[in-house]
């Protein structure tokens, strides 16, 4: 920033000169000294918010022991999140008061980049004021994420056992879990109270997840449960004496069963009682004041002022063209037949499919692996920042497998103790065809999130809420433009493979549709679902999850397409303004190097590259 001030005034001076005026060589030195003390200024003032802005981020960390082990950080390694109606107030009031704190600061005072940081902060504290609304427009459990299942993954992915002190503490988060499982269903009730109950579909699944983690030793006389097996796998590792190891395994079993069990089973005890007083809407609409509440959804998800309206006729526009393009593939391989009838094929025949044994998930995972290692000796082309962040493929664990979802990655600790992770879920082998394994991996690998997300944590120079905190539409955009960009550069070299791509492009365009059919247009789910199986080539399972998804997460699903259509419209501009000049790494340094932000912050951030690349 100290050059660009400096510049400026040196090109000041020099237009003076060329338009006659002359400066006396005191007038000249006056002039330095104003800008060096500028320069100064800014530098102090960014420097000064910078630090406030980690302040009050890293203070909204330490206040949350869960989200401190995702970072790598163990202060309270022992303790979970408070999920109280007390403490969403607090943090409200938190976040009133940072809000202040931030507006206090002038952003004139403030170099760009940081400028662009008090924007965002601004604006993510004035959204989690309003929110605080629909604070209980949602569900707390639900077959994609909740409490239920995050305290158990958590405990085996995260809390990782280094020592004894480290084991005690995984000890007090069993049996903490069962305060923070009776937080669940206060929650619940709640909710209950203001009319807002998951449809039906949601409780078996639920219900059985809670079930599964009361299952085996040292519940009942079979194999270990899923929490005492990974207890006792990273006790055993441990350099410690038997009889301290078996100390802490008698420990862990005495909170499994006298906090785990019944904090799990008062959990779903009430989900029963609930299920009976669920009905099959599936809509947001059906929330109080439910249509203002998923316009504010779509606004926070795609960071647009979008109508429902306008991203369902995005999507029905999408689809069609998508259509075409597997049209053209269709005839390529000479297909006898219409499009549904080729579709039909791509999801029924046995040539695209991994058998459904440890050996066919293996070989999954195995082709998984071999095409993001290609794909890594391709970066350079593309790329100018890599990640240090090192990526594993790993398949689901069986605890969850069969309500997570088709695939998903998991971010690095930052300070590099532990991987990416790019999870394929390979409980339902017909759900994860062969044709559809590229992008897959690159979406959710490389060059899709691990890239993405690893290079974000690693960034310098930008505060910690940006470097942490994400924008959904900017993310999942980039997901899926990165199916996009191995195809310029000559992959998907099999016709069968770039159907996949469209394919999973195609599921994306079709999310805008049902999305906005379910939440605002009052679809049911097996509309939603009959949607998706007439429209796309997926199994019905896939189907049946999707739809399941946009019942619980209103809006979600719209950030991929709206977002990737945003990308790859910036790329198109930046083409046509700077043509020779353009570089592809350089714009995806753009996309990348400044972590995520909403989209117009990132047309900002492009029309400034494309300025610089024009001087």
């Amino acid at each position: 920033m100290k050059k660009t001030i400096l510049s400026a005034a040196v090109c000041s001076a020099l237009f003076l000169t060329a338009c006659g005026e002359s400066t006396s060589p005191t007038q000249q030195n006056q002039a330095t000294s104003a800008s060096t003390q500028s320069t100064q200024s800014v530098a102090e003032a960014s420097k000064a918010a910078n630090q406030l802005f980690d302040e009050i981020f890293m203070a909204g960390v330490m206040r949350n022991p869960v989200y401190q082990t995702y970072l790598g950080i163990k202060d309270d390694y022992d303790k979970w999140f408070d999920l109280s109606e007390e403490n969403a107030a607090k943090e409200l009031e938190i976040s009133k008061q940072n809000l202040a704190k931030i507006k206090a600061i002038d952003p004139s005072t403030l170099d760009a980049q940081t400028k662009v940081s008090h924007t965002l902060f601004v604006q993510k504290l004035e959204n989690e004021i309003a929110d605080y609304k629909w604070r209980h427009h949602s569900y707390p459990v639900n077959q994609m994420f909740g409490t239920h299942s995050q305290i158990p993954a958590f405990l085996i992915n995260q809390h990782s056992i280094a020592n004894e002190q480290e084991a005690l503490a995984y000890i007090a988060r069993l049996e903490g879990a069962e305060s923070v499982l009776d937080q669940v269903v206060d929650a619940l009730k709640v909710r209950e109270a203001k009319g807002i109950i998951a449809p039906k579909f949601v409780f078996p699944h639920v219900i059985r997840d809670s079930k599964n983690i009361i299952v085996g030793a040292p519940f009942d006389d079979g194999e270990p449960s899923t929490l005492l097996a990974d207890f006792t796998g990273k006790v055993n590792a441990l350099e410690l004496s038997q009889v301290k190891k078996d100390e802490l395994i008698e420990k862990a079993k005495a909170a499994l069963v006298n906090n785990i069990k019944p904090g799990y089973e008062r959990l779903v005890s009430y989900l029963e009682e609930l299920e009976t007083k669920a009905d099959t809407r599936d809509g947001a609409w059906k929330f109080p004041e439910g249509e203002t509440f998923f316009n504010n959804a779509l606004a926070r998800t795609t960071t647009t002022d979008l109508t429902a309206e306008e991203i369902h006729n995005i999507g029905l526009s999408e689809v069609a063209r998508i259509h075409e393009e597997m049209r053209a593939i269709k005839d390529k391989v000479n297909f006898d037949g219409d499009l549904a009838a080729f579709m039909e094929f791509m999801r029924n025949d046995e040539q695209f499919y991994y058998p459904n044994t440890a050996e066919g998930k293996q070989a999954y995972l195995d082709e998984a692996v071999r095409v993001i290692e290609d794909m890594k000796g391709r970066l350079d082309s593309l790329f100018l920042t890599k990640p240090k962040a090192e990526l594993k493929v790993k398949a689901v664990e069986a605890f969850r497998e069969k309500s997570a979802g088709k695939a998903f990655y998991q971010q690095p600790a930052p300070d590099g103790s532990r991987p990416g992770i790019y999870y394929a879920n390979l409980y339902d082998m017909e759900a994860m065809p062969t044709y559809q394994l590229e992008a897959l991996a690159y979406h959710e690998g490389i060059p899709g999130h691990h890239m993405q997300i690893a290079i974000k944590q690693e960034l310098e120079g930008i505060p910690k809420f940006r470097k942490f905190g994400g924008y959904t539409a900017h993310t999942e955009g980039w997901g899926l433009y990165s199916e996009f960009i191995p195809k310029e550069i000559g992959l998907y070299e099999n016709p069968y493979s770039d159907f996949g791509r469209l394919a999973m492009e195609l599921w994306r365009a079709c999310r805008l549709v049902v999305d906005t059919g379910i939440h605002a247009k009052k679809w049911t789910r097996q509309q939603g679902i009959d949607y998706y199986v007439n429209n796309t080539p997926n199994a019905v399972s896939d189907a049946v999850k999707m739809v399941e998804r946009h019942i619980v997460m209103p809006s979600q699903a719209t950030a991929y397409k709206i977002g990737m259509i945003k990308i790859i419209e910036l790329r198109e501009k930046a083409k046509k303004a700077l043509g020779d000049k353009f570089d592809i790494r350089k714009y995806h340094d753009v996309i990348l190097k400044n972590g995520p932000v909403p989209l117009n912050v990132l047309e900002q951030f492009v029309d400034e590259y494309i300025a610089a690349e024009q001087a």
